[in-house]
C-alpha cells in the first residue's frame, strides 16, 4: 500500500493480527503487571480462559488486600541474553577503501551504533523483529543517524520475501480518546514521503497539511512536490532508507508471510506457570509466618464495641480463672515452607522456557548437569544450542547491518563527507566464545611445541585488539629477550609483507 487513503481503517486491518501478538509480548517484554493483568484480564477471547490464568484475576476486586501475584521477568532476561550474545561485541566492519573505513569508524563511534544494535537485538528479540532506519538531520547532527523503529508501528511492504516500502507511523501530542493525530512516514528508494492524518481510534481520517501540527512543520519545510504530487523528501541515493531484521524465521503462525518469530513464540505458558510458582512460594512464606492462639481467657477487652487483643509482650499476667489440667494454654501455629518442592519445579520451567526459547541453561546461570564436575567438551556441548541460535540471528542482522552501513555512508558521502567512495562494507560476526586466559595459554602452548604457529600468530591471538604495528614490535621484543633467534635479513614474517 501507499499512504493510507482518507477514512480508512487504522491500524490496517491486515495487520492486526501480527500486532495482537506483539501486544502480548510487549506486555511480557516489559516486566508489567498492569499490563500482563490487561492483556489477559481484559484482551483475552473468552471469561473461561481468563478463569484458569494468574493475570486473568482482576485486582479491582481486592481492593483492600495486598497484591500477592510475583511475576518474575524472565521474558526480559530472554530478550537480554539474546542481544549481550550478538553485540556485546561490536561485530567487525570493514570496507576496502582506508579513507573510507576511516570515515566508517567516526561514523559508528559517534552515532554510538553498537549501543543501538543492542537495543534494537533485544526489542527484536521480544516483539518478533524490528526495523532499521537511517535519516538526515542536519540540524541535530553533521551526519547521517543509525536509528531503530518499532514493529507495531510499521506497516511494511514485501516483494518476494524483500522490504521494498514501509510506513511508519506514530500518534502525536494533542491525542485524545474522540481526535488522534498520526504522521506517517513512508520509506521508498530515493525518497521519503511524510503525511499528517486527523482522525479517530480506529480510523486514519483525513489528511491535512503538514503545517497543522508542530511535530511536522520541520518536514514541512523540507519536503517538496515530486512528480507524483506528493510531499516527499528526496534521499539523493537509490536504495532504500529502512531495512527489517527478523528475529527467527519462519512464523510459525503466519508461514507465508517474511515476518519475524518472537523468541517468546509458545512460551507465554511457561512464563505463566513460573509465575504461578513463586506466587505460591511466596504464600507459603505468609502462611509460615508464627502466630499464636490463646485461650479467649488471654484476651484483654479493650471496650465496648473495640474487641479484644493479646498483648504478647506482657511479661506479668494476673492469675486466670482456669483449671489447670485442661491444658488450654498458648499454641504455635507455623506451617512448613515447601521450599525444595518450589525451587525444583521454578528451576524446571525455567529450562524449559529458554530451550523453547532456543537457547541454554547455562547462558541463564542454570547448572543442567547433575552437580559433578564437567569437562571443557561438556561444556562446549550444552552451550552448542545457544551458539547455533547466535549464528542463526546473526545471518538475518549481517545482512541488515551491511545494507544500513552502506547507506549511513551514501547519504554521508551525499550530505556531509564529499569524496569518500561508499561501498557496502563486509560484516564478520565474533564466535561468541569467551576462551578463557588460561584455556587460550594451553592451546597456544600446544600449538608451540607442536611446531604449528609462529610467535607472529600467538601475540595476535593473545591481543586481537592490536594492529599490526604493536603486533610486530612486541614479536621483536620477544625474540630479543627469549634470545630464541635472530631473523636472517632476508627472512619476511607475515606482517611485513
Amino acid at each position: 500500500m501507499a499512504l493510507p487513503s482518507d477514512g480508512a481503517a487504522w491500524p490496517p486491518p491486515q495487520w492486526s493480527a501480527y500486532y495482537r501478538a506483539m501486544r502480548v509480548d510487549d506486555a511480557w517484554y516489559s516486566g508489567d503487571r498492569n499490563r500482563l493483568e490487561r492483556i489477559y484480564g481484559y484482551e483475552t477471547e473468552t471469561r473461561e480462559r481468563r478463569r484458569g490464568l494468574l493475570w486473568g484475576r482482576r485486582s479491582e476486586h481486592r481492593v483492600r488486600k495486598r497484591e500477592t501475584r510475583l511475576h518474575v521477568p524472565l521474558a526480559g532476561d530472554i530478550a537480554r541474553t539474546s542481544a549481550d550474545m550478538l553485540f556485546a561485541d561490536m561485530p567487525v566492519i570493514r570496507v576496502a577503501d582506508k579513507a573510507t573505513q576511516t570515515r566508517l569508524e567516526q561514523l559508528l563511534d559517534e552515532g554510538m551504533v553498537q549501543e543501538t544494535l543492542l537495543g534494537a537485538a533485544e526489542q527484536a528479540a521480544a516483539l518478533s523483529g524490528v526495523f532499521l532506519r537511517v535519516i538526515v538531520d542536519s540540524a541535530l547532527a553533521a551526519r547521517p543517524l543509525l536509528t531503530v523503529m518499532q514493529p507495531d508501528a510499521a506497516v511494511p511492504e514485501f516483494r518476494h520475501g524483500m522490504l521494498r516500502a514501509v510506513n511508519f507511523w506514530q500518534e502525536l501530542d494533542g491525542s485524545d480518546e474522540h481526535t488522534v493525530w498520526r504522521h506517517i512516514e513512508r520509506h521508498e528508494p530515493g525518497r521519503v514521503l511524510h503525511a499528517l492524518y486527523r482522525g479517530g481510534p480506529d480510523t486514519i481520517g483525513k489528511r491535512v497539511p503538514l503545517a497543522e501540527h508542530p511535530d511536522t512543520v520541520d518536514f514541512a519545510a523540507q519536503a517538496t512536490l515530486d512528480a507524483d504530487g506528493e510531499t516527499a523528501i528526496p534521499t539523493g541515493i537509490k536504495e532504500l532508507t529502512a531495512a527489517y531484521v527478523p528475529n527467527m524465521l519462519p512464523n510459525r503462525l503466519h508461514r507465508t508471510a517474511p515476518v519475524g518469530r518472537s523468541d517468546y513464540a509458545a512460551v507465554h505458558d511457561l512464563f505463566e506457570s513460573l509465575d504461578t510458582t513463586w506466587t505460591s512460594w511466596l504464600r507459603d512464606i505468609r502462611l509460615a509466618r508464627a502466630r499464636l492462639i490463646v485461650p479467649d481467657g488471654y484476651l484483654e477487652s479493650q471496650g465496648p464495641g473495640q474487641g479484644a487483643m493479646f498483648d504478647d509482650e506482657r511479661e506479668v499476667w494476673a492469675g486466670l480463672r482456669m483449671p489447670p489440667n485442661e491444658g488450654s494454654g498458648i499454641t504455635l501455629a507455623q506451617f512448613a515452607i515447601r521450599v525444595e518442592e518450589h525451587r525444583a519445579t521454578a528451576q524446571a520451567i525455567v529450562q524449559q522456557a529458554v530451550q523453547t526459547a532456543g537457547y541454554d541453561a547455562h547462558s541463564f546461570g542454570l547448572d543442567s548437569g547433575d552437580g559433578q564436575p564437567v569437562t571443557a567438551t561438556q561444556v562446549d556441548d550444552r552451550r552448542a544450542r545457544g551458539l547455533i541460535t547466535r549464528k542463526k540471528k546473526a545471518g538475518y542482522w549481517r545482512r541488515a547491518v551491511a545494507d544500513m552501513v552502506h547507506v549511513l555512508l551514501q547519504l554521508d558521502a551525499a550530505h556531509f563527507t564529499r569524496g569518500i567512495r561508499p561501498e557496502r562494507p563486509t560484516v564478520e560476526f565474533g564466535t561468541g566464545v569467551a576462551e578463557s586466559e588460561q584455556a587460550k595459554a594451553t592451546t597456544l602452548d600446544l600449538l608451540a611445541r607442536a611446531g604449528a604457529v609462529s610467535t607472529a600468530t600467538k601475540v595476535k591471538a593473545l591481543h586481537p585488539e592490536w594492529d599490526d604495528t604493536a603486533v610486530k614490535a612486541e614479536v621483536a621484543a620477544i625474540l630479543a629477550e627469549t634470545g630464541v633467534a635472530a631473523p636472517d635479513p632476508g627472512d619476511t614474517y607475515p606482517l611485513n609483507a
